[in-house]
């Protein structure tokens, strides 16, 4: 087994497969969006004919959904998975966050939950798609004040609850817009069939992947990992490298590694942030060139999946630092594909 070549191939980073975000959303289940502007990038990265315009086309009109999930975080998901994995996630999500309240001292007393939740649905009605300032601007007419964190706080509740989510895109600042507006309603599925269908996502776009590996991105609680990889049934098996087992489905890519090939890869990508443990293609003295311990993720460069250089994103000329200490061909091949992106 080559882990490295086949992960690129099912991470579609290498020959990827589709041609629109959306498909490529759906397909990953969820996509890390910490960083608001390079998550465009990471999506489209992986489609044939990568395009900014695109993204922004798919993400205005609600086939693809920004919103606090998973671990607590920024996700993108398919407006198709919104409510099968709000339904999942959420309740480990909110023991998360509730948390990191604890520990900052912030207590939310049910009665302030529903008032302000209700002022941030009446806004996002009212405006369509409104910013941070704006939710600030309606409490401040209803005489309420409350610091930066608390409301940061009462939106990543009121996202969870289905209440709000991404609206449009604009350049450097997040959106908001009320659900109904956003997002059809949809048949839920039961849980067991939810656990299923984000357990068989995570190993067809992530394999091969630990149990750990999938314990860590998921979230959910050990019993629940085993018990989705359990619901997979045969067409999920174990293959043993470094000895370590991984899990690989059985319709997985395995064909159309090209060797040679650079990848500039967006902070936060899922090529790294999907698994717990990231020595595969990320040797142990460098992380700290690609993460830190606090969970900061920097742009990263991969030769052949592996992870030897920084890049700059925002720079006009392409920027690059190497850190493995190989020999490395010109970077304008994909230089030239990520500019591109920008303007197409």
């Amino acid at each position: 087994m080559n882990p490295i070549a086949i992960r690129l191939l099912n991470q579609q980073l290498a020959c990827p497969e589709f041609n629109n975000p959306e498909d490529v959303v759906s397909y990953m289940c969820a996509m890390q969006a910490q960083e608001y502007r390079m998550m465009r990038w990471a999506v489209e990265m992986r489609t044939r004919k990568p395009s900014a315009k695109a993204f922004k086309e798919a993400f205005d009109s609600g086939r693809i959904i920004r919103l606090h999930l998973i671990r607590g975080t920024w996700q993108l998901i398919s407006a198709d998975d919104y409510w099968t994995l709000l339904e999942l996630c959420v309740p480990k999500a909110m023991a998360v966050i509730k948390g990191w309240m604890s520990s900052n001292k912030i207590r939310i007393p049910d009665d302030e939950l529903m008032k302000i939740r209700e002022i941030l649905a009446q806004t996002a009605a009212d405006k369509i798609s409104v910013t941070k300032e704006d939710f600030v601007d309606a409490l401040a007419k209803k005489d309420i004040r409350m610091d930066d964190h608390r409301l940061s706080y009462h939106i990543r509740i009121a996202e969870m609850s289905g209440v709000i989510c991404s609206g449009d895109l604009l350049p450097m600042k997040a959106t908001y817009a009320l659900t109904a507006n956003k997002v059809k309603p949809s048949v839920k599925l039961d849980r067991e069939n939810a656990l299923m269908l984000f357990t068989r996502k995570y190993f067809k776009s992530r394999q091969p992947a630990t149990l750990e590996d999938f314990a860590w991105w998921s979230g959910l609680n050990m019993s629940d990992c085993r018990k989705g990889i359990a619901l997979l049934g045969n067409t999920i098996h174990i293959e043993k490298w470094g000895g370590r087992d991984f899990y690989l489905t059985d319709d997985g890519r395995t064909r159309g590694f090209r060797k040679d090939k650079y990848l500039l890869i967006s902070p936060y990508d899922e090529y790294l942030i999907s698994y717990k443990s990231r020595d595969i293609v990320l040797p142990e003295e460098y992380k700290y060139k690609a993460h830190n311990n606090n969970g900061i993720f920097q742009p990263i460069i991969a030769k052949d999946g592996r992870i030897c250089g920084n890049w700059s994103p925002f720079k006009d000329e392409c920027q690059v630092a190497f850190f493995d200490g190989a020999h490395h061909t010109d970077m304008q091949e994909e230089w030239a594909r990520y500019t591109k992106f920008k303007t197409k």
